[in-house]
């Protein structure tokens, strides 16, 4: 007899008043699935009144604030501590989920190696895509990027817009650290990337990555420039450091060896010869290759050599600091 597929629980985190059209998709999205999920917990983060007007409006679901320090990964903690079921998904508040997107997640976890599954993300940009945007980079935006898996494979770790992981895996390894991770506006990154590594090295368990399970994830224009490419970038590889620091070289770059020995090059390539065939965005997007790694390569030695930059600090202190909404 196959093994039932597992109760589900999907975390939402918010903290942003001008996102409260996208948090209802996202929502509304959970709600129309194909496999009905079990529970849908929304995190709210430091903000009591967007708290009051989801809780008023989403009353049939599990809405509460975040009760740790400010920022994405105290908000998935409690998002955590409130879910009842043997799996727990995580989804933005700008992303929503196809309607199969929990249906052809959920089967992976017949298999009792499985630890985590998660799917392809795909951009829905806001002002259409930028020409030079390179698809290599679209982790940039949070999603699915040109050199990952296009069939299902397993993977060292999942984007957080779209992953789950079985709830008993989390009791064992611990929750998000808030060492990394987004708080507020500050484009910093790789909660997800350090949970993944030291689930994997806790349970030698495997995380697959199945691209038919899909979410659309809302690219806002401001997200379209070049500034917030530059400082993202940048932001990812201080990231990336603080990840090394705390898993190691050898798990923490992995995934990232091949990406700039192989994805990149051949991306710069192909806009190089995209321009000599008279595509004027192929140089435009071969020069973004460059400049992001040198970006996100700037950002990794800083952080290596000289620690957190101030501004990276500066927040997370006003994070800790930051009094819990409810006691």
């Amino acid at each position: 007899m196959p093994e039932a597929v597992p109760t589900l629980s999907v975390v939402i985190c918010a903290y942003s008043d001008e996102r409260r059209e996208q948090l209802d998709q996202a929502i509304a999205s959970l709600e129309q699935q194909t496999h009905p999920v079990d529970q849908i917990v929304v995190v709210i983060d430091h903000n009591e009144s967007l708290l009051a007007d989801v809780r008023a409006r989403h009353a049939q679901h599990t809405v509460v604030p975040n009760r740790h320090k400010r920022g994405l990964s105290g908000a998935r903690n409690t998002g955590i501590e409130e879910s009842r079921h043997e799996v727990i998904a995580f989804l933005d508040d700008d992303a929503r989920a196809a309607s199969t997107w929990a249906e052809l997640l959920l089967p992976h976890y017949a298999d009792p190696t499985v630890i985590g599954a998660g799917g392809r993300i795909d951009p829905d940009w806001a002002n259409g895509r930028p020409a030079w945007f390179p698809l290599e980079f679209d982790w940039v935006v949070g999603c699915t990027y040109l050199g990952m898996p296009t069939e299902t494979a397993d993977v060292r770790n999942m984007i957080g817009a779209n992953m789950s992981l079985r709830s008993t895996v989390l009791e064992r390894v611990g929750d998000f650290s808030s060492d990394v991770g987004r708080t507020g506006k500050l484009p910093v990154g790789c909660e997800e990337t350090e949970l993944c590594i030291r689930a994997l090295d806790a349970t030698n368990g495997r995380i697959v990555y199945d691209p038919s399970a899909a979410v659309d994830h809302l690219v806002t224009p401001e997200r379209g420039t070049w500034e917030y490419f530059r400082t993202r970038c940048y932001m990812e590889g201080i990231s990336k450091a603080q990840v090394v620091k705390m898993a190691g070289a050898q798990s923490g770059l992995s995934s990232e060896r091949t990406y700039t020995a192989k994805v990149l090059p051949l991306g710069f390539l192909r806009g190089l010869a995209q321009g000599l065939r008279g595509e004027t965005a192929g140089p435009r997007r071969a020069a973004a290759i460059f400049w992001g790694l040198a970006a996100t390569t700037t950002g990794y030695m800083r952080s290596k050599l000289f620690g957190l930059p101030k501004s990276v600090r500066t927040q997370t202190d006003a994070a800790v600091h930051e009094p819990d909404p409810e006691t």
